[in-house]
């Protein structure tokens, strides 16, 4: 799938977040790429809400950095799979990389 990388700006991120990725895919349907995944630092905000912590090498008790991700936002990834492998005559080819998964099937029919 066609994809791009975007490093969140400051100005977009919510309070709790330090840095964010997000992956976009291509959606013919918008003509543009909508995000699909999701990646964000958050330091040691969520840590201290949830009381996560380690003892450094000093043996003192630190809170932990955490990571929130989404690794793919399964009802967002299906546009792009679907619009990016439909064929003129409304059939959408499964991608060979997922045929494993579809018991055989390559291609799935429309119908209206």
């Amino acid at each position: 799938l066609p994809y791009r990388v975007v490093a969140v700006c400051t100005g977009d991120l919510s309070q709790k977040n330090y840095k964010q990725f997000d992956i976009e895919t291509w959606m013919p349907s918008r003509n543009g790429y909508g995000e699909t995944h999701s990646a964000s630092l958050l330091l040691d905000f969520q840590a201290r809400r949830s009381r996560i912590r380690y003892r450094d090498e000093q043996g003192n008790l630190q809170f932990a950095y955490t990571l929130n991700n989404t690794m793919v936002a399964s009802p967002r990834i299906l546009i792009p799979l679907l619009e990016n492998h439909q064929q003129e005559d409304g059939t959408i080819v499964i991608p060979e990389a997922l045929r494993p998964y579809m018991k055989g099937i390559d291609k799935l029919l429309i119908t209206g």
